[in-house]
């Protein structure tokens, strides 16, 4: 790593100034960070002037490999040509090695082209644009669910089972899950009915349902289900699974569960019933941080509001006997608004800077 010389210049004098103050040259360099050694080169012992970096202004011999500035336009010209300039290095090289012609190496030309300002989408092809993520957002339960599988390990070394789960994005409840043997399209869409039926929702109310790119997500049988159920279909970007944030957190809390079969699961039956009470328990005991600490249940079935309301009247009157003990106000239990599935963060940022 290359110092300037003035940068170089501030740590010899005050490394100087501390030493004349009974420093020693060990503690100095530790605390700026630098090695002793190198404080003698920058400054040998009996000089006064500090030493600027050579690295910069040496005289390099230049390698004898290198291509030459004729070469070097002579693979712009072949690069720029119309039989050559849709394609990439990677099949301009065979291809004159077909004519008998060898001009350099894939990373040579991949070099000129570079230096040359020419790495870009070769032709007509249009720069890729970054897709935006689907933002979806809630403002009650059963507005937009989430959903996915997840493996779970058996005792056999290399056997896994498949955890299908809906959540709704508003509460986090975890609506249906499943547990299976195999990943199927026909699991997956029978998964999304029962969520229908146990959740009574009439033909006016279908939520949008959010999934990756899995190829059961994609399959005839579960798309056929969901347009049968009349449930439009949304997707994670390929590759994003943060796109898909929420339900894999709670496969996260899943997996890392206290009593979660670090060894695996003995055999199906063992895994379902673990899953039924570790669900009872994320639906009905689990006090979420996202929702101000009430339960999915309670939230999903719009009992939060009374319970936060109740926790406000004790904060206030515990203000109100020891008012010396709180510094401002008390803590905020109004209940949490709409969620947002993937939110629009540069939009947010543009909205907070204008404020």
């Amino acid at each position: 790593m290359m110092t300037a010389t003035e940068e170089r210049e501030t740590y010899i004098g005050m490394i100087r100034e501390a030493m004349q103050s009974g420093a020693r040259l060990k503690e100095c360099c530790k605390i700026i960070g630098i090695n002793e050694r190198t404080v003698q080169r920058w400054n040998p012992l009996g000089t006064q002037s500090v030493r600027s970096d050579q690295r910069p202004i040496v005289a390099r011999e230049k390698p004898r490999n290198a291509l030459s500035e004729q070469e070097k336009a002579r693979i712009i010209d072949i690069c720029n040509q119309e039989e050559y300039a849709s394609l990439p290095p990677s099949q301009i090289v065979p291809k004159l090695a077909d004519k008998g012609e060898y001009i350099a190496s894939e990373s040579s030309i991949y070099r000129v082209l570079r230096q040359y300002d020419q790495l870009h989408e070769r032709g007509e092809a249009k720069a890729r644009e970054p897709k935006e993520p689907v933002t979806h957002t809630a403002t009650a339960p059963n507005q937009v669910w989430t959903w996915d599988v997840t493996w779970l390990p058996m005792q056999v070394k290399g056997k896994f089972l498949y955890l299908f789960m809906v959540k709704d994005l508003y509460s986090r409840y975890g609506v249906n899950w499943e547990v299976h043997e195999s990943e199927s399209g026909e699991f997956a869409a029978q998964l999304i009915e029962k969520a229908i039926w146990r959740e009574k929702l009439g033909s006016t109310i279908k939520p949008v349902l959010h999934n990756d790119n899995g190829s059961i997500m994609k399959s005839l049988t579960f798309r056929s289900k969901l347009h049968e159920l009349g449930i439009s279909q949304s997707f994670s970007r390929p590759r994003v699974s943060d796109d898909n944030a929420y339900i894999e957190s709670m496969f996260r809390t899943l997996k890392y569960a206290p009593n979660f079969p670090s060894k695996g699961f003995k055999d199906l039956a063992q895994a379902r019933a673990w899953v039924e009470q570790f669900m009872h328990w994320y639906n009905h005991e689990h006090q979420h941080s996202g929702i101000k600490f009430v339960t999915p249940a309670q939230r999903h079935h719009g009992q939060e509001a009374e319970i936060l309301a109740k926790r406000a009247a004790v904060y206030a009157q515990a203000k109100l006997r020891h008012p010396e003990r709180w510094s401002g106000n008390v803590r905020d239990w109004s209940v949490e608004g709409e969620v947002t599935l993937n939110p629009d963060k540069n939009r947010s940022a543009k909205m907070n800077t204008s404020v």
